[in-house]
């Protein structure tokens, strides 16, 4: 069973309010003491993509 892919289309603003938001949930665990493994992963992903430009046509 392959497992579902989701893409998500985000602006600049977008993408970095979602790294910073990352970025502090990472430091609160970390402050914590639990493991950050999945927001590892999560960033890396992130870091990873390649930008894409669509034309978006509203009707």
């Amino acid at each position: 069973m392959r497992t579902q892919k989701y893409h998500l289309y985000l602006n600049n603003a977008a993408y970095k309010e979602i790294i910073e938001a990352l970025i502090m949930k990472k430091n609160e665990l970390i402050s914590t003491g639990h493991y950050t493994d999945a927001i590892d992963e999560i960033l890396i992903d992130l870091s990873r993509a390649k930008p894409k430009n669509i034309k978006v046509i509203y009707t």
